[in-house]
């Protein structure tokens, strides 16, 4: 039987229940409009018409409750629900989702380049391939190199590669080709380079290392609790960098898999900052992304 511990937050309105595996890859945050459909543990939860939201993430469970109801009265009943349920869907889902690479196309300010970013981290680092003599031992540039003659260098880097082109194609003319190869590369699992990737420099690193103020503690010690789990299984690192008291705006450091993506403006908007403004309302009321 799955043992699950009730461990209290510093939210009097949350109640996490910790099991003893990771549940799922990344994280969920659910309230009423969510869709559930395949999510058994969150249709029972919600049930009880005073649960407000559940987040899910690493290897707990937090429950966010209304006001009028004690968790005195209620935490042994709902323990028992997520025990009951991750007896029969172990891994949250009713149905496996596949956990596959997708792959989108993003521009860049260099006309000749595009990104093309995955989901899922390629690399902890990068590397450069500067013509198709250097291609030997990155199995993935070389793929490229031989499937499209238009290619003249290829740069991998944490979750994204990065095509640049000659002048005889345009990319709207190829993007779509370009973007479908790497992704059924991926999905095949293509190996993507046989040389160590060159670590990336990291000038804000001090910052990060520094001592934070009294506030800033506050929303580091959420971040590492809630986030920090999920971003770091996806390949990622979130920092708290800066804190504007006068604004109330928390700075995040993205790195890793998280840089230079776009969904992480939607991430930090939707997720972190909701999740900050649930914790620490007085303190936190934006939330900005830095690329690392």
């Amino acid at each position: 039987m799955r043992q699950i511990l009730i461990e209290p937050t510093e939210n009097p309105k949350v109640m996490k229940f910790v099991a003893d595996y990771n549940l799922i890859p990344g994280s969920l945050e659910l309230d009423r409009n969510s869709d559930i459909s395949e999510i058994p543990l969150a249709q029972e939860l919600f049930n009880y018409p005073f649960i407000e939201r559940i987040f899910i993430t690493a290897n707990f469970i937090a429950v966010a409750k209304q006001d009028s109801v004690e968790w005195e009265f209620v935490t042994e009943s709902l323990k028992n629900i997520v025990e009951d349920q991750l007896i029969a869907n172990p891994r949250i889902y009713q149905k496996k989702i596949q956990d596959i690479p997708l792959v989108f196309a993003e521009m860049t300010p260099n006309p000749m380049v595009m990104k093309f970013v995955s989901n899922k981290p390629l690399l902890n680092g990068f590397v450069e391939v500067k013509s198709r003599e250097e291609a030997a031992d990155v199995p993935l540039a070389q793929a490229i190199f031989h499937e499209y003659d238009f290619a003249k260098e290829v740069f991998i880097s944490d979750n994204f590669v990065a095509v640049t082109k000659n002048v005889s194609v345009e990319w709207h003319e190829v993007m779509v080709a370009v973007r479908t190869f790497i992704s059924e590369y991926l999905q095949n699992d293509g190996k993507i380079s046989n040389l160590p990737p060159q670590k990336h420099a990291n000038p804000v690193e001090n910052l990060i290392n520094r001592d934070y103020t009294e506030n800033e503690q506050k929303i580091s010690d959420i971040l590492n609790e809630y986030v920090a789990p999920a971003v770091e299984g996806d390949g990622g690192k979130i920092s708290l960098i800066e804190y504007d008291e006068s604004t109330k705006t928390a700075k995040m450091l993205l790195q890793g898999a998280c840089s230079g993506c776009p969904s992480s403006t939607a991430t930090l908007k939707g997720g972190i900052e909701n999740l900050l403004k649930q914790f620490v309302p007085e303190l936190v009321e934006n939330v900005e992304a830095v690329n690392g």
